[in-house]
């Protein structure tokens, strides 16, 4: 391992020694290039060595001579960012280098930096620090709205960072606040190329959770989108139509009673989560049936309770203490309405766990 280790550190001296658009420069970087990707026992000394503040540093500013040397720098990160994350992340200046590099001409250098996010981003501690870096949430956008553009590769990645952003709860209104929803949207509508429609529903379906994407899909007809999208018939593969389901569940879930009457005014809705809740369609996995599931029982005793409201309004009922109404439940959700109330309560079980734990130590203090 030692000898490794001072192979590393030659390199790291001779990329260091060297100006960026020097031709020594990229040689050295095509040389760590190679050696990250083929021997993973690499990846760590060369971390270790310093190698990757000297590779940042080529990516802050485009310039055509260095094209080469910034294409072979970022596939090093990208190679270390493998095995050596925390070398990687901990280094100052990093994000921003990286954010830089989703905006480079070369779509090769822009694929390797929004890999290299991804990588990072599979690090559940670095999803709130990476989703305070605007910049980097900006050029990942940017990069959806290049339809017909940007290369498949590069939009797959990109959706992949967002994704893994999104499943940081509080990253989710930042993402809607940056606008991610239309171009998101757009993907779905316009973009045919394979595994890119499902990836960008799933990402569809992580934004949903949150109270802010209500408005944000009002404006773009997203639950129209998506409802006609849980249609066998329109030719959505099953993936597809189950992120459909779950982003309408989320949405449900974190948008209360606005979301549900979206859903409910969107023409067939109900009857096309049932079919899909059945398996009709094929290609439609347990998940996405107890999804569809989930979200039909939502609809059905929503409609069912607005009903019995409308026959019991004139009706003079005291409610002060009344309980609440079960109207659906899940293994993760419950969902509550008062009676004679229009608000509904949508309770996750597992804060409601830790509630009543806290309440009973409370009580035995």
């Amino acid at each position: 391992m030692e000898v490794k280790h001072r192979a590393a550190r030659s390199l790291v001296h001779r990329l260091a020694s060297a100006p960026v658009r020097s031709g020594a420069f990229a040689e050295a970087a095509a040389e760590i290039r190679r050696l990250s990707k083929d021997d993973p026992e690499m990846r760590s000394p060369l971390a270790e060595s310093g190698a990757v503040p000297l590779l940042g540093s080529a990516l802050l500013e485009f310039d055509s001579s260095a094209a080469e040397a910034q294409e072979n720098a970022s596939a090093a990160l990208l190679n270390l960012s493998i095995s050596a994350r925390e070398a990687v992340m901990s280094t100052p200046g990093i994000l921003d280098a990286l954010a830089a590099a989703l905006r480079l001409p070369c779509p090769s250098t822009a694929q390797n930096a929004a890999a290299t996010v991804y990588s990072l981003l599979s690090v559940d501690e670095y999803r709130p620090i990476i989703g305070s870096k605007r910049s980097v949430i900006a050029a990942l956008l940017d990069l959806f709205r290049g339809l017909g553009v940007t290369p498949t590769r590069s939009i797959k990645d990109a959706l992949k960072a967002i994704f893994l952003l999104a499943l940081y709860p509080l990253n989710r209104a930042t993402l809607v606040e940056m606008g991610a929803v239309p171009p998101l949207f757009a993907l779905v509508v316009k973009d045919g190329r394979r595994g890119v429609v499902e990836d960008a529903t799933a990402v569809i379906s992580q934004v949903a959770g949150c109270y802010e994407s209500v408005e944000a899909f009002r404006r773009v007809a997203g639950v129209a989108i998506l409802v006609e999208l849980v249609d066998a018939a329109t030719g959505a593969s099953g993936r597809a139509r189950e992120n459909a389901a779950a982003a309408l569940l989320n949405l449900v879930m974190s948008g209360g009673d606005k979301a549900v009457g979206d859903i409910m005014e969107s023409e067939g809705a109900e009857s096309l989560v049932r079919e899909l809740a059945e398996g009709v369609g094929g290609e439609v996995s347990a998940r996405g049936k107890s999804k569809a599931a989930d979200l039909l029982r939502v609809l059905q005793r929503s409609r069912g309770s607005h009903l019995v409201h409308g026959l019991q309004e004139d009706t003079e009922t005291s409610t002060d203490s009344a309980p609440q109404s079960l109207l659906f439940s899940s293994s993760s959700y419950t969902v509550l309405r008062a009676p004679n109330s229009k608000e509904t309560n949508y309770i996750n079980k597992t804060e409601l766990c830790k509630l009543s734990h806290n309440i009973r130590e409370f009580l035995t203090i």
